[in-house]
């Protein structure tokens, strides 16, 4: 056998990862190693190097660019031999890689080194043709036939099936299929007979109510592509949207506070609000206009990385092959409720909206009021006999713990849906000791490639250490690759890209970033495919593991670091439920924060030296802060600007001599109810600390409320951003109420 040096030997664990090369394929090492003015042993080392690069996933491989001859060369000497058995070593940390596979690659890499030194090392893949079809084929989602309908031709039908079954409630108000299909025909003839032509954008400007309902519907049916906006977004993002996506058309309720700024100046567009067209005389049977399967359904904008929004388009034929996958995987039926409780602008607000009325069930809209006051949401789903719900991670956290604090029944709840964040298994965990009948189904995809393309419908907690992101939905295929797009070997981190009818048009109107995310599929030409900048790993299984994104790669001290890996390990410290890293400091010297949530108990040097355990120092955050929540994003998101906002304050003040404690009966007040709400310590908080600064989000605004016995609201409490503001607000509060005592100075307790 050809052996390189460091690699042999009885008492190297590494030596079970080397192949017994075949003859033939030794006389060529020792061939090449000649015309190369090496050893043998460097021709092998020069492979091996190449395979720790390929196995290491998608960090840096050390060995570059270059051909095999260059590689050889560069083993051969000192420091570059050093270099490859160092990333040799590291092969054996790839928990789920065998070593009989790492050997196989090996053995590859020698048959391509020694049949041309010349070529590119990188040019051809060292997986076997068995494991190449086991991911492109094996892995992707069951194939079955799309009907040839589009969604509102299969609602048209459920219409004629069950006329007067319910189709959609929000708190006393309900209305039938019929009644709902004539208020979409009332909002589809009007946009029709003004001359939408087939993609026009029409942007829908209202709160989710049954009214939204129906214009969504109505413009599919017009042929119309539907664009949520919020009708509380500020003028500029509604004006940038409007925009960038080329609205002509404008469907709003009336009283939207900045529409008439946001629409100045903009003769092109049309306006129409929706209790006019609601109410009209006109015709109320469909129109049965033809839409086309890869016609345009829909845009969401999301948040770009350069700060400008970007307009995800997606085709009909995604839309409904992703309501088809949820009505199966999720096992929704006829006469089942399904809750909507997403923000009009979530992506996955859409399947909330529409799913069940595909096969005769029921929408609960649920108003933002309501989900942001827990207590009420639960009565929600228990009155609503909701048997269906998705909810992000954090959400879901806090509603396990109004539970625990207060356990009610909710019987007819039958699965509940979880995504926009990694799941931690420590909350699956608390989820299935409180429900153990109840399905969690972990759900991820992407607004590019029409919502989720992946389900983990749960029963029980997993066995892997962290909760898969499950297999591809149906007519969906998933890669994990390299930054060729060549798929990398099972169980090494890769890019997660997506091809088949899920993938999108790409951004309107911003073909720089469309060519930078959109592509053709390499495996299945004329295919669209989607560089989602997700990381992943596939499991036994065919199952898909989350690692990170790769816009969350930074660099400390010379290393390139992707924070996603960080909070992996964060998560899987005993006690912590929740957790996030974001970067402090300046451009020349960062350093990493984490911010954690979990038991008391875990204190920051506990999670520590669990991280030194499975981390290299320069990995391991500088500053780790426990909290009872982490500030999220309109969508309910972990908002990770908060965070390194919170991080470059706390750097601002530290040592800071500024600080004034308390100093009335209300203020002390204020400042015991922050402490004990934020589980901040009392001598940290000043008349000028700020709620958002300690940790404070929506949530713990809610809890605040509560516990000044509601006598400021929500809304009052965002604009008193500081100790000595709330204090004040109180004062001013107790003095519109004579005769009664100032609820801002009473005890703490």
């Amino acid at each position: 056998m050809v052996g390189s040096a460091g690699s042999q030997g009885d008492g190297n664990p590494m030596a079970g990862y080397l192949p017994v090369v075949p003859a033939d394929v030794a006389d060529a090492v020792e061939r090449v190693a000649e015309e190369c003015g090496a050893d043998a042993g460097s021709v092998l080392l020069a492979a091996q190097f190449i395979v720790a690069g390929v196995v290491a996933g998608f960090h840096e491989s050390s060995a570059g660019e270059g051909t095999w001859r260059q590689v050889i060369g560069r083993v051969a000497t000192d420091p570059g031999r050093a270099e490859a058995l160092r990333a040799w070593q590291g092969v054996g940390a790839q928990d789920q890689v065998s070593a009989e596979r790492v050997a196989g690659y090996v053995l590859t890499a020698l048959r391509a080194l020694t049949r041309d030194p010349d070529d590119a090392h990188h040019a051809r893949s060292l997986l076997s043709p068995a494991e190449l079809a086991l991911q492109l084929e094996d892995f992707s989602g069951p194939v079955r036939p799309l009907p040839d309908r589009r969604f509102h031709e299969l609602f048209e039908e459920r219409v004629r099936r069950h006329p007067d079954a319910v189709a959609a409630v929000l708190g006393d108000r309900r209305w039938s299929y019929r009644e709902l299909n004539r208020h979409a025909n009332k909002v589809a003839w009007s946009l029709h007979r003004r001359g939408l032509h087939g993609e026009d954008v029409v942007a829908v400007v209202t709160e989710r109510s049954l009214e939204w309902l129906a214009a969504v519907i109505g413009v599919f049916k017009a042929g119309g592509c539907y664009l949520p906006l919020e009708p509380h977004f500020p003028a500029d993002r509604i004006a940038t949207v409007l925009t960038r996506s080329g609205s002509r058309w404008v469907l709003a309720e009336r009283g939207v506070p900045h529409l008439t700024q946001a629409l100045a100046g903009r003769d092109g567009i049309e306006l129409s609000y929706l209790d006019d067209l609601l109410t009209q005389d006109g015709p109320e049977d469909d129109l049965g206009l033809a839409v086309a399967a890869d016609q345009l359904a829909y845009i969401y904008f999301t948040s770009g990385s350069t700060g400008e929004p970007k307009g995800a388009m997606c085709e009909h034929n995604g839309f409904l092959n992703h309501l088809l996958a949820k009505i199966e995987d999720l096992g929704i039926g006829e006469g089942e409720v399904v809750a909507q409780t997403a923000p009009q602008c979530f992506d996955i607000s859409l399947w909330q909206l529409v799913s069940a009325l595909l096969v005769g069930g029921t929408t609960r809209i649920i108003g933002q009021e309501v989900v942001l006051d827990v207590r009420r949401f639960l009565d929600t789903l228990a009155d609503g006999a909701v048997q269906v719900v998705q909810l992000v991670p954090s959400y879901l956290e806090v509603v396990l713990s109004a539970l625990e604090e207060r356990p009610r029944e909710l019987p007819s709840l039958r699965c509940v849906s979880v995504t926009g964040e990694a799941l931690k298994k420590e909350l699956v965990q608390r989820w299935f000791t409180a429900f153990p009948g109840v399905l969690l189904a972990n759900a991820y995809g992407l607004t590019e490639t029409s919502d989720d393309t992946n389900h983990e419908v749960m029963d029980r907690v997993p066995g892997h250490r962290s909760v898969p992101l499950g297999k591809p939905i149906r007519n969906v295929r998933v890669y994990v690759v390299d930054e060729r797009l060549s798929p990398v070997p099972l169980g090494v981190p890769g890019e997660i890209v997506f091809s088949g009818v899920c993938v999108g048009r790409g951004y309107i109107n911003d073909e720089a970033r469309t060519k930078a995310a959109f592509g053709q599929d390499p495996h299945r030409p004329g295919e669209r495919l989607y560089r989602s900048g997700d990381f992943g790993r596939w499991l036994p299984g065919g199952t898909l593991e989350f690692l990170g994104r790769r816009d969350s790669q930074v660099k400390i001290s010379g290393f390139r670091i992707e924070i996603g890996e960080i909070e992996n390990r964060l998560l899987q410290v005993p006690g912590v439920r929740d957790g996030a890293v974001v970067t402090a400091g300046t451009a020349e010297r960062p350093y990493l924060v984490g911010y954690y949530t979990g038991a008391a108990d875990v204190r920051p040097e506990v999670v520590r030296e669990a991280l030194a355990g499975v981390l290299p120092g320069y990995m391991v955050p500088q500053h780790l802060h426990h909290g009872t929540e982490l500030p999220l994003t309109a969508n309910g998101k972990i908002d990770k600007k908060a965070l390194a906002r919170m991080a470059a304050e706390a750097e601002r003040t530290a040592g800071s001599t500024g600080f004034r404690a308390p100093q009335t009966a209300a203020e002390r007040r204020v400042a015991a109810l922050w402490a004990g709400l934020l589980k901040v310590p009392l001598e940290r908080i000043g008349r000028g600390s700020r709620f958002a600064d300690l940790g404070g989000t929506s949530l713990t605004a809610i809890r605040l409320a509560i516990a000044l016995d509601r006598v400021v609201s929500v809304k009052e409490l965002a604009h008193t951003p500081t100790v000595a503001d709330v204090a004040a607000l109180l004062e001013r509060k107790a003095a519109e109420l004579p005769g009664e005592e100032p609820h801002g100075t009473g005890s703490a307790g």
